[in-house]
């Protein structure tokens, strides 16, 4: 089932057990999906691929500001952000455990032969476009320069 069909079941059964938040969180992530269906070039559908950058993308955001919101002491808004990040994160793969993460990167560094810190660009390509989804970018980043350097 497409991510947009599971959003809208998801989106009925809010509705229907009257979750605001869960039902406000859903329609943010149907929004998105419909803004990119429309943009300029699309062709009305988008694939996997597509779906998991735009949620990933949605987490970030939450996560950014979930962060922000809790610097400036906004318990409220914090926890409004939390809410709809963990409700993203339930259609995102499931994340790698660190072992796993440093596991699959070891692979990529063997696969691209890198050789030191100055290879870690072509380690992040080929890692990034892999584990896409499945590992915060700034967590692959960090590890590649821990295993590299």
């Amino acid at each position: 089932m497409s991510l947009k069909a599971s959003v809208e079941s998801e989106i009925k059964t809010a509705m229907l057990a009257k979750d605001k938040d869960r039902l406000r969180a859903l329609r943010a992530i149907k929004s998105l999906i419909l803004l990119e269906e429309t943009k300029g070039g699309a062709t009305g559908e988008i694939t996997q691929e597509d779906e998991i950058k735009l949620l990933t993308k949605a987490a970030k955001q939450r996560k950014d500001s979930a962060d922000i919101y809790k610097q400036q002491n906004r318990e409220d808004l914090y926890a409004v952000e939390m809410a709809e990040l963990e409700i993203i994160n339930e259609f995102l793969p499931k994340q790698l455990s660190e072992e796993e993460l440093e596991a699959e990167l070891k692979k990529v560094i063997t696969e691209v032969g890198a050789e030191g810190p100055k290879d870690m660009g072509k380690v992040m390509g080929v890692a990034t476009k892999a584990l896409a989804g499945k590992a915060d970018g700034k967590l692959i980043s960090q590890k590649v320069k821990a295993l590299l350097g």
